[in-house]
Formats: C-alpha cells, structure tokens, sequence
C-alpha cells in the first residue's frame, strides 16, 4: 500500500484499509503525509520519494490510496500518477474521497476487484492521458481562491479549475487560471528554472487538521535553516536539532506545523504575505517575527550569516537574535517559557 499525502490518514481511511486489506508494507510520500502518518501511530515507511517513483521500484501486488480535496482531484491524481509510470505497467488507485478503485491503463485487474470487493468501493476503469505539450504543465483540480504550488513555493491563487504554466526564453510564466504571486516567482527561479515535467504543482492547503505536539529532545545544538522551501524539512531536521530557523511566511508556517508534532521550536522570519496553506501550530520555545521594514527574505539571510547556528542553548539564541533584530522586526507569534499558550501579538 503507497498512502499519499495526509488526508487518508487524518480521516482514518488508511486504518480501516489496512483492517480490510492487511497489506505487507504501508509505504507514505510526501510531507505532510509523513507528519499525518507519525502522528497516526500506525506501522509505515515514509519516503521523500514522488508516488509514481515509488511505484516504479516496486514489484507484485501494489496500489495507491488517496483521498483527494474532491472526487474529481483524487481521480485527477490518480492519472497523473499512472501517466508517469515509466514501466507502464497501469495502477490501481483507492481513492477515498468517493469510495471507488480506479483501474489505470493495463493494471492488476484481479488485485483492483478483490480489493473493491473487500471495501465495498466501486470498481471503474480508466485510461490515464500521457502526452502533454513540451514546455507547458496543466495544474488541474484547483478550486479558485486556493494557493497554487510549484516545488513546495506558493506562485499565485489559482481562478480557475485548471492553471496553465509554461516555461519559454529562459523564465516560467503563468498562461491562465492564475493570480500570479510575483515574489512567489521569484523566490522559485532563484533556484533555476523548474523542469515543468518533474515538476511537484499542486493547489489548496497542504493539510487542514492542527498538528500533534511532540516530546522536545535537544535543548541546544545545530540550527536548521529552511529558506522557502518548507518540503525539504525533514532533510534537516536529524540528530542534534535544537530548533529550525525558518524564512518565509508559508515556510515558517509548515516548518511550525511539523516541527510541532517533532518538539523542535522554529524562529520564524515572515513579512506578513501568507496563504493560509496549513493550520498554524508551534512548539513551545518558538517565536515568529515580522518585518517592519524590508522583506523576509533578506533579515532571514542575515540572520542565517551572522548568528551563530550551533548554540549551546536555543533560548539564548532566541534572545541574542531578537536584541539583533530590535527595531526591525515585532514578534507576532511567542511561545517562550512563561507563556502557557501560543500568544499572537
């Protein structure tokens, strides 16, 4: 079983499935789908790993479950996944949200009936789509009002249901069904330009429960720092990690979701340009502050450069880099020692 994403776990699918269906191994991509899946205490592997890449490396009796924002996201992605497959081999996709089992192209259709039959779900068969236009990816599924993603950075809002993006002389542009994000754009060409194809687009919030709290284990050692770019978290945040210095609005905000249910406190640096992609949550020890003059990216760096990112104890660097900051930034999220709730200011 290769659980994506959060949402199966938080709504107790991937419990009751694995009661039904007793799968040998429960392999969990993405994120916020390894924080949901900690959380959940069920048995897991968790894996950095795309769905269709995770596939492509296993052998026998395999499939997707999911459960999609709507129906029509989750079968969606369910296409995605199986047009990537480079064995071709088809997919058999759970897809949670309306209680059917999709059977993608040539796929194991004895393994897709025992396990409609087992859950009570509806059997459907599809037939994934696999060409795209050079240079152009689709981002469908979007309700409008929601964030829109590419590579775990907020670009825009999407307006319609289907964003269209393309890459030509050298930048990335949106064609429609975008409310583009100019710093968004820019905070994700710093990097280079994305290949569309491998591209990771996705639009709506990366979960909407409240995160789980964690035991703090290091009081000071190594200061992580996470620069825009929140999905490369669990990356750093290994042995003798004492708190996450985090840049960006949406960053801090998933940096302190998952670090919340980790213990790990974040310094957030934010400039007040959020999209509300997760519910919000912080460990004790953490503090955010906003800029008052300038961008986050900028005091963020700064703060990366100069102070020191192995202390003997994270309180004391809390407080040396608020005295840097003075004047320049008000703390709007404080979870200090002495206060016994997340105070926002």
């Amino acid at each position: 079983m290769v659980v994506h994403g959060p949402e199966a776990f938080d709504a107790g699918d991937v419990e009751r499935l694995i009661g039904l269906l007793a799968p040998q191994r429960v392999l969990v991509a993405g994120v916020m789908g390894r924080t949901a899946a900690e959380e959940s205490g069920l048995p897991a592997t968790c894996t950095d790993e795309r769905p269709s890449a995770v596939f492509d490396t296993l052998n026998g009796r395999t499939y997707l479950v999911n459960r999609g924002k709507t129906p029509e996201s989750g079968r969606i992605f369910g296409e995605i996944i199986a047009g990537r497959l480079e064995s071709k081999r088809g997919l058999v996709h759970v897809e949670c949200s309306n209680r059917t089992v999709y059977c993608w192209d040539r796929t194991d259709d004895a393994l897709a009936g025992e396990i409609a039959e087992r859950t009570g779900f509806v059997l459907v068969r599809e037939t994934s789509a696999r060409a795209r236009p050079e240079g152009v990816r689709e981002v469908r599924g979007c309700l409008p009002g929601e964030a829109v993603f590419v590579n775990g950075i907020v670009i825009g809002t999407a307006t319609e249901e289907t964003v269209v993006l393309t890459s030509e002389g050298g930048t990335l542009r949106a064609v429609s069904g975008l409310d583009p994000k100019p710093h968004g754009f820019e905070k994700l060409l710093r990097a280079g330009l994305p290949d569309l194809d491998t591209a990771w687009c996705k639009s709506g919030p990366v979960r909407r429960v409240p995160p789980g709290r964690g035991e703090r284990t290091f009081r000071g050692g190594r200061v992580a720092v996470i620069d825009h770019c929140g999905h490369t978290l669990y990356r750093e945040i290994g042995e003798g990690v004492c708190g996450v210095l985090a840049i960006g609005d949406d960053t801090t905000a998933v940096c302190g979701h998952i670090c919340s249910h980790a213990g790990i406190p974040v310094f957030g640096v934010v400039d007040g340009d959020a999209d509300a992609i997760v519910k919000p949550g912080y460990a004790p020890g953490s503090v955010v502050v906003e800029v008052t003059c300038g961008r986050d990216d900028d005091v963020g760096r700064e703060v990366a450069a100069t102070r020191g990112l192995t202390p003997p104890c994270w309180e004391a660097w809390v407080e040396e880099t608020l005295r840097t900051l003075a004047g320049r930034v008000r703390i709007v999220v404080d979870r200090r020692e002495g206060n016994d709730a997340m105070r926002r200011v």
